[in-house]
């Protein structure tokens, strides 16, 4: 996203969906900025999910004194690979509609807490 002092320039002052985050960098990004934004969000995601994941799965494993690391094998390390699928599985979950209204959680209000 363009910084705030940009966004609130331009009127934009308080972001609550993606298409709302995506009219915000028209003022940088002209007519290219619904793509932009997908392009930007799509490779964040990819970066993160992963990332988010491992370090959970790790962080859990690590303290429950469980067998850890990409290099096991599944079943020698069954608690390990529990953990990353079911952070992936949350991580995902988090951009249903459905599951947005019954945990009161927006994807675009966790990019704001997370910076």
């Amino acid at each position: 996203m363009p910084p705030p002092s940009r966004c609130t320039a331009h009127g934009i002052t308080d972001i609550q969906t993606s298409s709302q985050a995506a009219e915000a960098l028209r003022p940088l990004a002209g007519r290219f900025a619904f793509t932009l934004f997908t392009l930007g969000i799509v490779g964040t995601g990819l970066l993160a999910v992963p990332v988010l994941a491992g370090s959970a799965a790790y962080a859990v494993g690590e303290a429950m004194k469980w067998p850890t690391g990409l290099d096991r094998k599944p079943l020698d390390a069954k608690g390990f690979y529990f953990v990353l699928a079911a952070a992936t599985v949350i991580g995902l979950m988090l951009n249903f509609p459905q599951i947005q209204n019954y945990t009161h959680i927006s994807p675009i209000k966790a990019l704001f807490w997370r910076q």
